[in-house]
């Protein structure tokens, strides 16, 4: 589990005094306590990846913000911690993988047009969970679904 991990790598970082990786990975858990009260029990595998997942999309776009501002030090340091929390996730899936697997639920649902949007994505976000970005795989399901490739 994401929790387990995390505290055995704050353990390593307050050993070795890397401050920076730790106030990432103290961020994370701070994260994960949070969700775990708000949901009042313990959290398995899959809240967890949902979790850090949206805390980890949170840093990308913080990333471009600041980016955008042109403030590069901060925008290093998100990087880091959006860097680290991904280090936690399953690896990302890629794209030919989650077009295959949006062409099977589209062929699955019976989907025939836009009407049948969230039937697809449903069935498409369930099964890649945390392993492709919510945004990603809407995009390409509209792209597919209408045929503008």
């Amino acid at each position: 589990m994401i929790s387990e991990k995390l505290f055995e790598d704050m353990k390593a970082a307050m050993k070795s005094g890397d401050k920076p990786r730790l106030a990432a990975i103290r961020m994370l858990m701070a994260e994960l306590k949070n969700a775990r009260i708000a949901a009042g029990h313990e959290l398995d595998e899959v809240e967890e990846q949902k979790v850090a997942s949206a805390y980890a999309k949170k840093r990308k776009e913080t990333v471009e913000t600041y980016r955008e501002a042109g403030r590069s030090d901060l925008a290093e340091k998100e990087q880091f911690e959006y860097d680290l929390v991904m280090a936690y996730l399953p690896p990302r899936m890629g794209e030919e993988e989650l077009r295959s697997l949006i062409v099977a639920a589209i062929n699955e649902t019976g989907a025939e047009g836009m009407k049948d949007f969230g039937r697809v994505m449903k069935s498409v976000m369930a099964s890649v969970g945390s392993q492709a970005d919510g945004s990603e795989v809407s995009a390409m399901v509209k792209k597919l679904m209408t045929g503008k490739e």
